[in-house]
Order: structure tokens, then C-alpha cells, then sequence
């Protein structure tokens, strides 16, 4: 037997959810609390379901920074390593 594929599990998690997410269509007043920081969905019968996400945009979404607001929160390590490189010597 082979390794299982990689989607096959996330296709495991959604099935999971397939139950909860129709009492939902149902009844829309359910609540299902997102857990980022631990990549969970906290379901109301209290069952959780992890999913997965990248790390930087898990990274941006905590902090509420965009690609260009994660750059800027690097503005002095980018400043630091700026004054340390050397300049290109002219050939000419």
C-alpha cells in the first residue's frame, strides 16, 4: 500500500464537517469559533477540526497586516542590512 495522498486528508476533515456544516445551513444563529492561532474550527457540539494554512498569511492575519504591513514591520532589520552591504564598485 502506498502513501496516501496529500488532499486525502483534508478530504477526512471535510467529511467531518460535512454534519455540522449542514445543522448550520439550517439553523444560521450556530456558532463556530475559528481558532487561528491553533488552525482549528471549534464546532457548537465542541468537536474541533483542524485546517491548514500557510504561515505567512497565518502571520499577517494575526498581526492585521497585509504583504506591504509585514514588510514595514521589517523596516529596520531591511535599514540594518542596507548599511551593511557593500555599494557595487564602478568598472568604468
Amino acid at each position: 500500500m502506498g502513501r496516501p495522498r496529500p488532499g486525502r486528508q483534508l478530504w477526512q476533515r471535510l467529511h467531518l464537517l460535512s454534519k455540522p456544516f449542514a445543522r448550520l445551513e439550517r439553523d444560521p444563529e450556530l456558532e463556530v469559533t475559528v481558532d487561528l492561532a491553533a488552525q482549528k474550527l471549534i464546532l457548537p457540539d465542541r468537536r474541533s477540526v483542524e485546517f491548514p494554512i500557510d504561515a505567512f498569511s497565518k502571520h499577517c492575519l494575526l498581526d492585521g497586516v497585509d504583504e506591504l504591513g509585514y514588510i514595514l514591520q521589517e523596516e529596520s532589520a531591511i535599514a540594518a542590512y542596507q548599511a551593511r552591504r557593500e555599494l557595487p564598485v564602478p568598472t568604468r
